[in-house]
């Protein structure tokens, strides 16, 4: 499998990752924080994320895995908070999310 489409399948389980995220947060809005219909859908959402990982891993450095997975987390979190929560963002960190990009980049250029 091509580093780009390995890239792709790992943004992808970050997206996910962040779909469970989305659902905590409302989870953590509710009453009863632990069990409600949020924190469920939470918690299915990572383990479907988990399953992902099985079949990533072996295909791609752990390094490279987690320079690629942790800066897509980074930028989708801070879209969903923006859009989602009402989470301004500053300049500098559109900025650095810019970097991040560039850094994924790099990193299948020179690293993969």
């Amino acid at each position: 499998m091509s580093y780009y489409k390995l890239v792709a399948a790992i943004v992808g389980i970050a997206v996910f990752t962040v779909l469970g995220d989305y659902f905590i947060k409302l989870a953590s809005m509710e009453n009863k924080a632990i069990l409600n219909r949020w924190f469920i859908a939470g918690c299915a959402t990572y383990i479907l994320c988990t399953i992902g990982w099985v079949f990533i891993m072996p295909h791609m450095k752990l390094a490279s895995i987690g320079v690629v997975y942790s800066l897509s987390i980074i930028v989708l979190m801070a879209i969903l908070g923006a859009c989602f929560f009402g989470e301004a963002l500053k300049r500098h960190e559109i900025v650095g999310m810019g970097f991040a990009v560039a850094a994924i980049i790099l990193l299948g250029r020179f690293g993969g």
